[in-house]
């Protein structure tokens, strides 16, 4: 007989404000957002660049990423039955919850570099200030997931497992009450990684700016892929593991290669140079002509 859990199940999913209710998901995703852009505007203007480009970067990281997240999720279930196509406006409706990390990472990119080669500034030294806000805004989100009580790993009766009500639990599943909360692995673990990062910066570890967000790829998929490999709530696998196992295998593999080879490259300017990061990306030194 499994232990009584030590998480509860959330007693609430939402709060109700006059005519406004207020989904638990969508308000921790917000407020880890609003840290992470106030982690990367106070790093990139200690970094000698402009905080109101930083601001800017991040907004737009945040919407893309949103929307990057969404589209990875919502295509593969609304294009079998049409309702992609009837139903366009549910690709924002994010507190029903249904965000795909990966889809929201090459979202945000996207937006933040074109973004930043349009005002003509240092990609590589606004990946470096973005690079612990990441991870700080992820711990913050899982929690959503705590409360839409989803996303949980496979049963177990370890003294700090979740209860999941009925209604709730996975098909298969339904006789088992406790399981591993495997949103509370993924904040632990991406708080963790914050630290790691700064520490690095701190002591001036990276030859380069920029490097701290392939320390960043590889934190988050080593993290993410003993986390997902717990998971029962993926039906698609390939050679054994999940498509976000695989990815998360491809984002270790890139931020492991890309760190090699970042770091190797040119001389050091991540920290202790007088050169702003706000500077126009001229010349053929700077990382963001290549």
């Amino acid at each position: 007989m499994p232990l009584l859990a030590q998480i509860p199940p959330p007693p609430f999913s939402g709060l109700e404000l006059g005519p406004l209710n207020l989904q638990m998901y969508g308000l921790l995703i917000a407020v880890g957002a609003l840290l992470a852009l106030r982690l990367t505007t106070n790093r990139y203007e200690r970094m000698g660049g402009d905080p109101a480009i930083a601001e800017k970067a991040g907004l737009l990281a945040l919407l893309g990423g949103i929307l990057g997240a969404r589209i990875g999720f919502v295509i593969p279930r609304f294009l079998g039955d049409g309702g992609f196509i009837e139903r366009p406006l549910d690709i924002l409706a994010i507190w029903h919850g249904g965000l795909v990390f990966f889809g929201g990472l090459i979202g945000g990119a996207l937006a933040v570099a074109l973004y930043v080669r349009a005002k003509q500034v240092d990609l590589a030294a606004m990946a470096h200030a973005i690079a612990p806000a990441l991870p700080l805004a992820q711990a913050i989100g899982r929690w959503g997931n705590y409360f839409n009580q989803e996303l949980y790993g496979r049963p177990t009766d370890l003294p700090w497992a979740l209860e999941v009500e009925p209604a709730f639990r996975r098909p298969g599943f339904e006789d088992a009450t406790t399981f591993h909360p495997t949103f509370l692995y993924e904040s632990l673990w991406n708080l963790a990684l914050v630290a790691v990062i700064l520490v690095l910066d701190r002591k001036r570890a990276f030859k380069r700016r920029g490097s701290a967000i392939f320390v960043y790829l590889i934190g988050y998929g080593i993290g993410r892929g003993w986390t997902e490999a717990l998971r029962i709530d993926t039906v698609e696998r390939y050679f054994g593991l999940s498509r976000n196992n695989w990815l998360a295998i491809a984002a270790a593999v890139i931020g492991v290669v890309g760190l090699i080879w970042w770091e190797r490259r040119g001389g050091a300017d991540a920290a202790g140079d007088d050169r702003s990061a706000g500077s126009p990306a001229t010349g053929s030194d700077n990382p963001a002509d290549d």
